[in-house]
């Protein structure tokens, strides 16, 4: 996630790229994200008026966590896991729906009877609960809230045609096992080992995509007037004792398998669904510098090479649809750095930042906030798409973080109009203030790169992700709770507003 979705001031290609800013090699600046093409660009539609007939390869629900920006703290946490049981409900029709193609080629009407309807009935109800918890703890549910039940089936894109569900990306291209991609009905498939994802057209050779450079309003110096032009890395190691869970204390506290996809973490080792501010205040860390006790987490990358890991069978993992072999990344450089236009202030202790958007293939755009390259070629950017990096090249994953505060809040109830991106000028907005902005870049070195064969993509990697947004690329994101000791948090902010470069 990585959006404000208060406001766009902005047009979306240019918000969006503000955000999905990437380290390029060498100078610490930023490149120019590349957008491709999608159909999300029309307010996510998807070009509902498809042929009926056409398979379809997914859900969207609306996603109603995103629409509750006022709710009482007292019931957030009650509310969360409703929002963790709306997710559930969705994985449960996907699964369905992907196990009943025999059925749905014989009857135009299956998926609408046996899968989108049900699973409205219990999104009702949910709702009703959520807006309950709300109104007791003396808030107000949304007016009509009803009206985020409804979901609807996004059809497989036809052959020729870049218009249709899913951003134009899916064309039946499927992974070298369980039938290549074909169901059992002899349609095309949504790919992947698992049967959702990826697909071929997912992935771009890195030196077909344009090198796209260009300085960003992320915050950095180096021209502005007035700027905080010093950084401050952390050395938190790489994830080498393979602390992994699919949970998410942020956005779903107190549920296990929140995320229903596996993180990596660095930094805090205290990290769990059920982890209180305190837990990881005394949390160890895997951090150099012990001041900082961090968290730094991200969905896990895979290889679908036709193998499985430790959490085949298990929540969040097989289960989930999160098939193949992790692998970690072989560098996780994690950097802090200044505003273009003015000095920063210091974070708050337990500040929460979601950058991307997990839900990304079926919301849209709007949240969408990653960088995908490969070493040596980091002046080309893709979002919405895998790169195939040449021999001796790795994949590498960036992400630049939000760095305008609110001043108040350590949170909020979509867990983003608390903290929000720079303006084109570099400025924040609305009395924000300019906070140090995390940049994340990690490589990985032993990725094999894919290949391309009759349409179908060989030996895809992937990143881990709801079942239902079928291991897109645009999916991608990344996590940070501030836990940083207050004395190492001000000498942050000196050496970045005085221009120094720090460790």
């Amino acid at each position: 996630m990585g959006r404000n979705t208060r406001k766009r001031r902005m047009p979306l290609a240019t918000k969006v790229t503000a955000g999905a800013a990437a380290l390029a090699l060498g100078g610490g600046g930023l490149v120019w994200a590349n957008f491709y093409a999608s159909a999300h660009e029309d307010g996510g539609q998807h070009n509902r008026t498809k042929s009926r007939n056409a398979q379809v390869a997914t859900i969207n629900c609306p996603d109603v966590g995103q629409k509750l920006t006022k709710v009482p703290r007292s019931a957030r946490k009650g509310v969360a896991k409703e929002l963790a049981a709306l997710d559930r409900q969705i994985t449960e029709a996907y699964t369905r729906l992907a196990e009943t193609r025999q059925a749905q080629a014989g009857d135009a009407n299956y998926v609408d009877n046996a899968i989108l309807g049900p699973l409205k009935s219990k999104r009702t109800a949910t709702l009703d609960r959520i807006g309950i918890n709300i109104n007791r703890a003396g808030g107000k549910a949304p007016r009509d809230f009803g009206r985020f039940a409804r979901c609807q089936g996004v059809p497989v894109d036809q052959p020729g045609d870049n218009n249709g569900g899913g951003g134009g990306q899916d064309q039946g291209g499927g992974g070298q096992n369980d039938g290549g991609g074909q169901d059992n009905g002899g349609e095309q498939g949504n790919g992947g080992q698992a049967q959702n994802g990826p697909v071929a057209d997912d992935f771009v050779k890195i030196e077909d995509v344009q090198p796209n450079s260009r300085n960003l309003p992320n915050g950095l110096a180096a021209n502005g007037d007035g700027g905080s032009t010093g950084t401050f890395t952390t050395e938190c190691g790489t994830n080498e004792n393979a602390l992994r869970n699919s949970d998410n204390v942020i956005v779903a506290p107190g549920v296990s398998n929140g995320a229903q996809h596996q993180h990596d973490y660095v930094g805090n080792q205290a990290n769990t669904a059920f982890a209180s501010d305190q837990d990881l205040a005394g949390g160890d860390t895997t951090c150099q510098n012990q001041g900082d006790r961090s968290s730094y987490f991200w969905p896990v990358l895979r290889i679908q090479d036709g193998t499985q890991d430790i959490d085949q069978g298990r929540p969040g993992g097989g289960q989930d649809g999160n098939v193949g072999k992790i692998v970690a990344p072989s560098a996780a450089e994690l950097k802090f750095v200044g505003n273009r236009t003015s000095d920063v202030v210091a974070m708050p202790r337990a500040l929460r930042i979601i950058t991307g958007d997990a839900k990304a293939f079926t919301n849209g755009l709007n949240n969408a906030n990653t960088a995908w390259s490969c070493t040596g070629f980091e002046d080309r950017q893709v979002t919405d798409k895998y790169p195939i990096c040449p021999e001796g090249s790795s994949v590498v994953r960036t992400s630049a973080f939000q760095s305008c505060w609110d001043g108040q809040n350590i949170d909020s109830a979509n867990h983003r109009t608390h903290v929000d991106f720079v303006e084109a000028d570099g400025t924040c907005s609305n009395g924000f203030q300019a906070i140090p902005q995390l940049q994340v870049r990690l490589v990985y070195d032993d990725i094999p790169a894919p290949r391309i064969q009759d349409g179908q993509v060989v030996n895809p990697f992937a990143v881990d992700s709801f079942p239902e947004q079928l291991h897109k690329p645009i999916t991608d994101h990344n996590d940070f709770i501030n836990f940083f000791d207050e004395d190492l948090m001000n000498q942050m902010v000196e050496c970045i507003n005085s221009g120094q470069d720090c460790q």
